[in-house]
């Protein structure tokens, strides 16, 4: 299938191999959201606590999209695509999807979560960052993500949806899920649909991707952690949007922050931990992408600690204005 899809897409111009990632991402991300929505319905039927529900599916859930672009990419041998996704869907939460939910109304900062959750965040992220350097790749001039690592990745995974649903009971925290009504046999038409629709996606992305990039002469590890980035954030650019307009700009921090760590543990940890070879890091990801995630997402804890416990527009205005420097930068030193 893959091969039949390349050679479709090779006569294509590339303005229409543009048009194809923008619609092969609307889709992408209308697949996850059916896929999340109907699973939370199943499970909520089933009797499933709804605090569960809350801290494991529908977390999972909005990192699905990028989950599944890096896995198929580095199952393809397209590992720039696939950590590019990665770290550049935590550079997109963290500024670009902040930025434009403080500009729509102040975000208040929970404080108990941000004790608990944002140091998950930060660790994640600096683990990210030190097992991607060259140490670890043995005498390789660019470092390497081995499939161990990508194991241990998912190990802290299963360890962090453990110690967030101990932590959930215990804080007595809930959420507010109602159940679809609908008949059992459409609920699972549904749930099917929705992950068809996601993997299908995913694999018309990846080489609409690569074609692009050879042919604007752009590496796709900028395009991934850029234009692909973006489109594969857009559930999470949505629950933030309505969040903060509904004035519930806590959930829309929660949900930054649950997603960068997944980014790290889950998109990662299963791109890495599907291919023996692991993923490679290239060396211009120590320029740019690394250094902008760790910059990006420390000053988006300082915002979150300060004593107004809240972010509104002024620092909407820096985390917007930083993830367009690192958009220039992408498009220009790279």
């Amino acid at each position: 299938m893959d091969a039949w899809i390349l050679h479709t897409l090779e006569p294509l111009s590339t303005f229409w191999l543009f048009l194809i990632i923008f619609a092969t991402l609307l889709a992408l991300s209308k697949g996850a959201d059916l896929l999340v929505d109907e699973a939370v319905s199943l499970s909520l039927k089933w009797g499933i606590p709804k605090m569960i529900v809350g801290a494991t599916i529908v977390s999972l859930g909005t990192t699905l999209p990028e989950a599944s672009v890096s896995v198929l990419a580095a199952i393809n041998g397209n590992a720039d695509l696939a950590l590019g996704n990665a770290i550049g869907s935590i550079i997109a939460d963290s500024a670009l999807i902040i930025g434009v939910a403080a500009m729509l109304g102040k975000l208040y900062v929970d404080p108990v979560s941000i004790n608990h959750q944002g140091r998950v965040q930060i660790g994640a992220v600096l683990l990210l960052s030190v097992i991607s350097l060259p140490f670890f790749s043995l005498g390789e001039a660019n470092g390497r993500i081995h499939q161990w690592l990508g194991f241990l990745l998912l190990a802290l995974l299963a360890a962090y949806i453990f110690t967030s649903i101990h932590w959930a009971r215990s804080s007595h925290t809930s959420t507010e899920l109602e159940a679809d009504q609908s008949p059992l046999f459409l609920m699972l038409a549904k749930l099917i649909g929705g992950g068809a629709l996601v993997i299908l996606s995913s694999k018309l992305l990846i080489p609409s991707v690569e074609l692009a990039a050879v042919r604007v002469g752009i590496p796709q590890s900028v395009i991934a952690a850029t234009l692909v980035a973006f489109g594969t954030s857009l559930p999470e650019l949505m629950t933030a949007i309505t969040a903060a307009r509904k004035g519930h700009g806590e959930l829309a921090i929660g949900n930054i922050i649950g997603a960068d760590i997944l980014n790290v543990l889950f998109v990662v940890g299963a791109a890495a931990a599907a291919t023996p070879a692991g993923l490679v890091v290239p060396l211009e990801f120590y320029k740019l992408q690394i250094p902008a995630m760790l910059l990006i997402v420390l000053l988006f804890r300082i915002f979150c600690k300060a004593k107004k416990m809240h972010l509104g527009r002024r620092e909407g205005v820096v985390m917007l204005s930083l993830y367009g420097l690192y958009l220039l930068l992408n498009y220009t030193i790279i």
